[in-house]
């Protein structure tokens, strides 16, 4: 029984830590001040958004190899999202796919529960923890394919003001990159350059590069390019300046992130310290910690407990994430 105890409240706290982080990611991305700000941008320069159906070359994204799957899951609200988060991280498989693992998890999560002898809620919240799983990874693999992509943006500028430099046109100069860099700066960038190739306004096909790739460096070069376009300017010396430009705030960025690595380091040590202790007193007296998970004052406490990390963490979360 004390056992069970345990994992519930392991359980617990990680359904609510997973819903917390998701719910901050989905703000950050698109209710942050300058992903609002970068949108006003870019719709006030290409002069609202385009229609997907207007300027795409490329063959929908089937969610399914099954027709009447595909189908069914064009109709349910959020599969597009789920689906853009594909392809930004880089996965070969369909939506269909990564449901189906997120559903086997979700079970996977309510045997493990019922082994354990969950009641109800607590064994929706195990299912929910462990099919929440899949989704948690494909939120690393995009980020870390988000910042090689960011790694790679600053060679790519300078490739492009040398191509440039030399009496290259800037559709050219996007072809280069694509020909010549890595995955997955290559990859977007010859996607940019086959919209335009086949037709395709270069503000739309920029639009497009900056609506699958969340990157702001990107972004800012979209913005700054598409503005060139329309004043005029030398955007050779403007792609150099960018180029510095991204250099210096990875710079910067990297400074602040050892500066604030202390903080980090005590937000883990903070999280991790109470279970290490609690598991060691549970193995040294099972009886005294027992009581936190029989009697129900000590499951409030935990509760209280919970809680209060929660919090702290969102604060530590708060006080060492630095936008540069």
């Amino acid at each position: 029984m004390d056992t069970t105890f345990l994992l519930v409240i392991l359980l617990i706290f990680a359904a609510v830590m997973l819903m917390v982080w998701g719910l901050y990611v989905g703000w950050s991305t698109h209710r942050s001040p300058e992903a609002e700000r970068v949108a006003r941008r870019l719709r006030g320069v290409i002069g609202g958004e385009a229609k997907a159906s207007d300027v795409t070359i490329v063959k929908e994204r089937r969610l399914s190899a099954n027709p009447d799957i595909d189908l069914l899951l064009r109709r349910v609200p959020g599969t597009r999202t789920l689906d853009r988060m594909l392809l930004q991280a880089g996965a070969g498989y369909m939506l269909a796919r990564l449901l189906g693992i997120c559903v086997g998890m979700f079970m996977l999560g309510l045997l493990l529960g019922a082994w354990v002898h969950l009641p109800g809620l607590m064994l929706l919240l195990a299912g929910a923890a462990v099919g929440a799983l899949p989704l948690l990874h494909l939120t690393r693999a995009k980020t870390a394919r988000l910042a090689k992509f960011e790694r790679q943006l600053p060679e790519a500028l300078d490739m492009m003001s040398r191509a440039m430099r030399a009496g290259h046109a800037f559709p050219t100069a996007l072809k280069l990159v694509g020909d010549e860099m890595d995955a997955p700066l290559g990859e977007e960038f010859k996607a940019a350059f086959d919209e335009v190739n086949f037709g395709v306004a270069m503000g739309d096909a920029l639009n497009n590069l900056a609506q699958r790739v969340p990157s702001m460096d990107l972004q800012y070069f979209v913005v700054a390019v598409l503005i060139q376009r329309e004043t005029g300017g030398n955007l050779t010396e403007l792609l150099a300046s960018i180029s510095a430009i991204v250099r210096d705030r990875h710079k910067l960025l990297g400074q602040v992130r050892v500066l604030s690595a202390e903080g980090r380091m005590s937000a883990w040590v903070l999280c991790l310290l109470p279970f290490g202790a609690g598991g060691v007193m549970y193995l040294a007296n099972p009886e005294t910690m027992g009581v936190l998970f029989t009697d129900p004052g000590g499951r409030k406490l935990l509760g209280g407990a919970a809680t209060m990390m929660v919090l702290g963490v969102l604060a530590i979360r708060k006080l060492v994430r630095l936008r540069v």
